[in-house]
């Protein structure tokens, strides 16, 4: 097992409540469940986003922690948030990194894997129901 290691799970959904497609605004939350699997407790520090949309604008979004928490993760446990960002175009990516710092001093990345972002497969009638 390694020792510093968290596994990232990431749920998006559109809020079309919250959107203006007509506007050219489409927003979106994520939740997170973020896991220690390693055998050493660590802290998330801060975060970075890569925020693309369809048109091929690019945001980079830097802070400390996430959802204004820093949590420490003992080995096993896990921490969910929910946030959200706004696209100017139906469909778009995000993907990105936490850094973290184990008990031990150890300082430590842990990568946010690409998910997409899709207003369109939303759209009612768009989804068979079986």
């Amino acid at each position: 097992m390694l020792r510093y290691k968290f596994q990232v799970e990431v749920h998006p959904q559109y809020l079309s409540e919250q959107s203006d497609p007509d506007g050219g605004l489409y927003t979106f939350a994520y939740t997170i469940t973020i896991t220690n699997v390693g055998n050493v407790a660590a802290q998330l520090i801060s975060r970075t986003w890569n925020v693309n949309d369809a048109n091929g604008t690019h945001e980079k979004i830097k802070g400390l922690g996430v959802v204004g928490h820093q949590p420490l993760l003992q080995p096993g446990e896990q921490f969910e948030y929910t946030s959200g960002t706004r696209l100017r175009t139906p469909t778009g990516t995000m993907h990105g990194s936490y850094f973290c710092v184990a008990e031990d001093g150890e300082k430590f990345d842990v990568d946010i894997p690409m998910f997409v972002l899709d207003a369109l497969s939303d759209e009612p009638g768009s989804r068979k129901l079986h």
